[in-house]
This record gives C-alpha cells, structure tokens and sequence, in this order.
C-alpha cells in the first residue's frame, strides 16, 4: 500500500532514535543562557506579516523571496515567522517587559520558516537557538552576548570556529557610506541582478549579502563600511574589541560582513566553520538599535544572535562531538499469565512514581520474544514474573550488563531495586578505580 502522501520538502523527520541529541543541544543552549541571566520566551508560529515587512526589511531576501505568506479566513495577511527576533520585539512590547528593569533578557528555541532550496544545513522549516538584550547601549553586552554564544560552542566541544565581527555603524554614519555605495554600484548598475538594480536606489548595503555570484564579484571591490564609521561607532567598537581580548577570545574584522537583515546597527558578527561546506555560518547577529522604535516603541538599543540548531547538529557530526547515550529504561519485566500481569503493572506504577523507568511487554508476547524485546531497549535490568514468582513473593532481578542474578522481594521491590542498582554504581566505580563522587551520583550540582 502506497503512502498517501511524504513529508513536505525542505522539512526533516526527528526520529526517536536521534531526538536524545537534540535534546542535549536545546537543554545545553537554555543552560548556557540562564548562566549569562538570559530567560525563555516563547512566542506564536505565525504573527501578522506587517512585523516582518517593518522589522526583518522590505529589501532582505528574507521578505522579498522567503516568507511563507497567506490570507487567513479573516483576510488578514499572516506570515509563518522567518526567525525569532521581531516576534520577540513584538512580545517585549506588547507584554509591558519594556516598562521592567532594563536590560531585559530573553533566549529561545523556536522554528522558522523560509521557502529556499533545501540543501545540507538549510531547510525550509528549521530550528534557532536565539538571544535578545533589550535596552542597553553598552559595548559590554555585545561582548558578553559574543561569550554567550561561544560558551555554547565550547561546552558542545566545537572546534575549529572562526569568529569575525564588523561593525556597520548608526544611521548618521551610514548615511555617507550609502552615498560611497551608490556612487561605487552605479556605474555597475547594468551588471547586477535585477533584485540589486532595485536595491541600488533602497539600500544599496542589501547588495553586498546577494548571493549572485555576478553581483557578489563586483562587490568585492565596493567601499567598507568601517572606513565610514563616525567617532560613537568607532569607540563603541573598540571597546568591544578589548572586552572580547580581555576573555580571551579569537576573533578577525571582516568588514564584509552586513548581516541579511535590516535591522542591525554597529556591532554584527558571525561565527563560521569550515567543516560543513557552503553553510558555514553556524550563528550570527549583532546590534539593532533601531528595531524596537521601529516596531512602535521607545527608542531602546537592543541585539541578540540567532544560533541554526540543524548546521549546529551538522557541524557537530562532522566532528564527531560526543552526545550522551540514549536513555535505556531501568526495569523492564517479562510477565507470564494473569497474576503476573497484575503485579507486574503494580511495580511498574510504583517504580515510575520513584524517578525510574520501568517497562513490560504490551503484547504480552513470548518469554523469548520478551527477552528478545527487552535486548532492543538496551534495559539495565531485567526481572521475569510468573505464577511461581507470584506465590512465593520474591522473583530474580537479572544486571543485562554483567548478567548477575539477585533475589528480590517483590512487596518491597523499589527500596530492594534502590540498593541493588545503587550497590551495582559503587562496584563500577571501584572496579574502574574511579573516585567516588557522591554529588554526581545523586544528582547534586547537576
């Protein structure tokens, strides 16, 4: 029988084999961000497309090619969010957090929509880890938002990342740095992509982030921004420069670097891999000063990076990063006959009800087919239960690492369970020489 229909292009599957890494991934991203003071906001998958086309810029790839845009049943135009910063603004707004102690700080971990050519890395609805800072100026949170973010990279166990920054000035700044560009493209116009053509007269910047391989030439050799940078940007990005030396972190100045989007303002940075291919920028973001009173309200100097959770899974697979195994359950009890069954679902019950995970057969299969079963779920313990084991209260719990067998009261099971599973970590460590961390077996510091 054939499949009525396959999953839409440019989306991907997450199969319960592989979740458990993007789970270590979301859980690292969100303890990374509450150790730097930043909390989780969640916001709609959808928002009216007037925020995008304000906030995210009419001149982006992003609003003119990409956006997944409809007409609800009310006819109002919707847009499926292309990714997380103007949601965010939007909620920051509408939610008063602007009128609380500034600087507010928000993370995320949320999906994004966007209709380009799928390839290794880039898919049409993918996942952002994200960071926003509302409501500071200081060159110290551009730098602590940059340390955010490789924190993150450092505890994945990333290597070989590059970090470059840029800055792409103020308004006042750019200004002259508009005028440099269009005096630079225009005597190029009849050579650049019809997009950039339209551009050269909007916001000749967007042409320096077209793809065209035609247009990305002729913008080599265009003026850079931080030539044109007045005297707040330039000491503003210095400063970030030695608050970024001082923690030791690596970074180069490409002042190639615009960012897609056209909300960004003095710092941009982006970190980039060559480990993956073509797609090698794993996060980027940087400074938008203006968005907030773009988006209707006070002016507030904000910034904030957004993190490819999918390229940040690519590029931790092509260096064979370590990801923690899956979860195996705890118990797994093969139950043979009515009274067995019974039990059984008791000590399961009870068992769950103390932290662990306790499974048996809901097909009530074979004793071999059970056993054959538990194998699969790589199971920590197992126990078979009959009418015997019934009678007599007690029943063999069986260690499926070193095959030992221990009797066990079934009346107290999860007490017996507790100092058997606990007397089997202390034997392991002191098999292996290990010193005996009472913290970590307890779940203390975790």
């Amino acid at each position: 029988m054939a499949l009525v229909t396959k999953a839409i292009k440019g989306t991907k599957d997450v199969l319960p084999k592989d979740v458990h890494k993007n789970q270590y991934i979301e859980a690292t991203a969100l303890d990374i961000a509450e150790k730097f003071g930043y909390k989780e906001l969640r916001t709609p998958v959808f928002e009216h497309t007037e925020l995008f086309q304000r906030g995210v810029g009419d001149t982006t790839d992003v609003v003119q090619k990409e956006m997944y845009t409809f007409d609800d049943k009310g006819g109002r135009s919707i847009t499926l969010r292309p990714e997380g910063t103007a949601g965010a603004v939007r909620s920051y707004l509408e939610n008063g957090l602007c009128n609380e102690t500034l600087p507010q700080k928000i993370c995320y971990i949320t999906s994004c929509y966007r209709y380009e050519k799928p390839q290794a890395g880039r898919l049409r609805e993918f996942h952002q880890f994200g960071v926003e800072c509302f409501g500071t100026k200081s060159p110290l949170a551009d730098a602590e938002i940059i340390a955010l973010a490789k924190s993150l990279f450092d505890t994945l166990e990333i290597k070989d990342l590059s970090l470059e920054i840029n800055s792409i000035g103020c308004p006042t700044c750019r200004a002259e740095y508009h005028k440099a560009l269009k005096e630079y493209f225009e005597s190029r116009r009849e050579d650049l992509c019809p997009t950039c053509q339209e551009r050269l007269d909007r916001n000749p910047m967007r042409i320096l982030d077209c793809k065209s391989p035609v247009c990305s030439e002729i913008a080599k050799g265009a003026p850079v921004v931080i030539d044109y940078l007045c005297d707040e940007c330039k000491d503003h990005f210095d400063k970030v420069q030695k608050y970024l030396d001082v923690q030791n972190i690596e970074y180069t100045i490409n002042p190639k670097i615009v960012r897609g989007l056209d909300y960004y303002t003095k710092t941009v940075f982006e970190f980039v891999s060559n480990s993956i291919g073509a797609q090698g920028t794993v996060c980027g973001g940087g400074r938008y000063d203006g968005l907030v009173k773009e988006l209707g309200g006070q002016d507030t100097p904000s910034l904030g990076f957004g993190m490819g959770l999918e390229r940040l899974m690519l590029l931790m697979e092509a260096q064979n990063c370590p990801f923690p195994q899956e979860n195996a359950p705890d118990l797994f009890i093969v139950a043979l006959g009515d009274k067995a069954t019974l039990k059984s679902i008791e000590i399961c019950k009870d068992m769950r009800a103390e932290g662990f995970a306790a499974l048996m057969d809901l097909n009530q299969r074979s004793v071999r087919a059970q056993m054959k079963y538990a194998d699969k779920l790589n199971a920590k313990f197992n126990m078979v239960i009959g009418d015997d084991e019934v009678e007599s209260g007690t029943a063999k719990l069986k260690n499926m690492t070193t095959g030992e067998e221990t009797e066990i009261a079934l009346e107290t099971f999860v007490s017996g369970f507790y100092n058997i599973s606990l007397a089997e970590q202390l034997a392991d460590l002191e098999i292996n020489g290990e010193e005996f961390d009472f913290g970590s077996l307890f779940g203390v510091g975790e």
